[in-house]
């Protein structure tokens, strides 16, 4: 009778064995990772190990511990390769033991506490790049194109990265200079060990170089194909660039109305030797119904209503409805309300040029002054490059102000100039974190009843400072000036004059009210303004945050800034973040207060301040 094989037993009986160790408690461990004095390796070893990753967020029993230690060394000598350590070797011991030992489990099964695992790491010699070679079809041009971004070298260190990288740079370069069926194969790499050299080949098939066949559009119904094939910066006949695709691409996504823009070009040249494009588009919901709310101590409460037609004609003119009501702060003392309309037509007789026809009716009841006005106009817009526009339009007021007992009409006709800078990204309406913000309007005004003819001049910028990952710790800076030229204070309408104070200028101070008073401490307003903030803010976790603020700003009746008396106001506030913006609560208060001003102020609404 053959005598029984113990190591065969032993594989028999394993599985067994197994089971309660599988289903044993969760195993602490500590991880020693020595660095290697590569920081971008002793990186990418970090990444790999799931020893490391995954230690506190799904601990394990002995047996999968040995079982991912096994796995995380195959791992980390794949990452020293990746880096030209070819001959790179990792040791992984548990506890003391090697990872073979049969009697691990079981020891670590009976393990008191945290079980060291230790991770040695041989580096070894860096391989080099040896001979790198480009084959297939006889192409001049295009494997001179291929050549250029090839960016590899002998002598180079043959980092994986690097390698890849090639392939998908001379792909690139070949598609962005017509060739729309190129292909680069995977690099077949040689290792020599005794050489310790990397040979790496790459197959080379550039194709013609085409133009742009057909462009299909299809999606979409209630958008005119007209507008569309406007609005496409790609025609027939162009020359193949993804790059221009997809800035195509992206430029119809601006448009506002369409929800998705696909674009893509066909596998193989129609009969002509062109290739052609499929644009693939799904409309917006062409009506949208949106509501307002807001708190200050000073201006009180707000609610308001939008209602908001994207699409009117088939070319993309929107039609914006509001009305919002207002009332039941310290700086208001009765409640007003605001409804407005406005009518956009975008591309008008050349693209990105757009024209807002508005009108609007208002009623508020300040501190300030009392005023009901009804106002239109119409203004051209151009977009001049991605960060600068320009507008210029006429606007009309009719209105009727009462100030310190004197009720005055006055019909206004201005000439509204501008130019507006804005690096901030699609972030930057609700919750901008990087770039400049920045703006410039001058407002010749004529009086057609009581005041003087007059100019106003604003310029207004911020910027933003990240301090860590973007986003999480950002400090803003914001400052404005206006002036008033042509005309003394009281020769301008009381709603024309600047003011200061409120969360626009100056937190911590009611709405308009820094600068000159009437003997009764009501605002009487200026004609220069400065103002200044600088604003940290910084969030926790994924939807928290807080803001501190310090804001200060002057008004003075003359045409000067700087020339008022400075007011200053600080606070902190809260941050939680939704997927429309922050909703904000800040508190301020007045650090040099004046005669009837208020203990503190406090703001909420949604998105940041600027």
């Amino acid at each position: 009778m053959a005598r029984p094989d113990p190591h065969k037993r032993r594989r028999l009986l394993a599985p067994l064995i197994a089971l309660p160790l599988l289903a044993a408690d969760p195993l602490p461990y500590t991880v020693d990772l020595p660095p290697t004095n590569e920081a971008p390796l002793d990186a990418a070893l970090k990444d790999s190990s799931t020893l490391i990753g995954l230690r506190d967020a799904a601990p394990v029993g002995p047996f999968a511990l040995v079982t991912r230690a096994r796995e995380d060394k195959a791992r980390l000598e794949t990452a020293l390769g990746s880096f030209g350590h070819y001959d790179g070797r990792v040791a992984i011991r548990i506890a003391g033991r090697d990872l073979d030992d049969p009697d691990l489990p079981a020891a670590l099964d009976a393990a008191p506490g945290p079980v060291p695992v230790a991770i040695a790491i041989t580096v070894g010699p860096t391989y080099r790049l040896r001979r790198i070679s480009l084959a297939g079809p006889p192409d001049p041009a295009g494997r001179a194109i291929a050549q250029r971004a090839l960016k590899l070298a002998p002598g180079a260190p043959a980092r994986a990265a690097d390698v890849l990288g090639a392939e998908a740079s001379m792909l690139e370069a070949l598609r962005g200079s017509g060739h729309a069926l190129a292909t680069v194969s995977a690099p077949a790499a040689t290792l020599d060990p005794a050489a310790q050299a990397l040979d790496v080949a790459f197959e080379v098939n550039a194709g013609p170089s085409v133009n742009l066949g057909p462009i299909s559009i299809q999606g979409a119904p209630g958008v005119d194909d007209a507008y569309i094939r406007r609005r496409l910066l790609i025609h027939q006949g162009d020359l193949f660039d993804p790059a221009r695709i997809e800035a195509a691409r992206q430029d119809l996504a601006a448009a506002g109305v369409f929800a998705t823009v696909r674009a893509k070009a066909a596998d193989t040249l129609d009969r002509n030797g062109q290739i052609p494009i499929a644009i693939d588009l799904t409309e917006r919901p062409r009506r949208v119904v949106g509501f307002t709310a807001a708190y200050s101590t000073d201006l009180g409460a707000s609610a308001g209503v939008t209602w908001q037609h994207r699409n009117l004609f088939g070319a993309a003119e929107q039609l914006n409805l509001g009305a919002n009501v207002t009332g039941g702060g310290s700086a208001s003392r009765r409640p007003g309300y605001n409804v407005t309309a406005a009518l956009t037509k975008p591309d008008v007789i050349a693209r990105d040029q757009s024209v807002i026809v508005s009108l609007q009716a208002v009623k508020e009841s300040l501190d300030a002054y009392d005023r009901t006005a009804v106002l239109g106009g119409i203004q051209l817009s151009r977009k001049l490059t991605d960060t600068l526009s320009a507008t210029a339009g006429v606007q009309a007021q009719q209105s009727r102000i009462a100030q310190e007992g004197v009720t005055r009409d006055y019909t206004l006709i201005g000439l509204p100039l501008g130019l507006k800078y804005d690096n901030t990204g699609p972030q930057g309406l609700f919750e901008p974190a990087r770039g400049v913000k920045a703006s410039l309007t001058a407002t010749p005004t004529a009086s057609l009843r009581a005041g003087a003819n007059f100019t106003i001049v604003q310029a207004t910028a911020s910027t933003y400072v990240n301090l860590g990952e973007p986003g999480r710790s950002v400090i803003a800076l914001r400052a404005t000036l206006a002036s008033i030229q042509g005309a003394t204070t009281f020769q301008v309408p009381p709603d024309q004059r600047l003011y200061a104070g409120g969360s626009g200028t100056v937190r911590g101070y009611k709405y308009q009210s820094v600068g000159p008073r009437f003997a009764d401490n009501r605002p009487t307003g200026g004609t220069s303004l400065g103002a200044a903030t600088i604003e940290y803010r910084q969030r926790f976790g994924e939807n928290l945050g807080a803001a501190v603020f310090v804001d200060a700003g002057q008004v003075d009746t003359r045409s000067t800034p700087f020339s008022g008396q400075l007011r200053a106001g600080a606070g902190a506030g809260a941050r939680y973040y939704t997927p429309i913006g922050p909703i904000r609560l800040d508190v301020a208060i007045p650090l040099n207060k004046q005669r009837g001003d208020d203990a503190f102020e406090l703001y909420i609404g949604i998105g940041q301040v600027f």
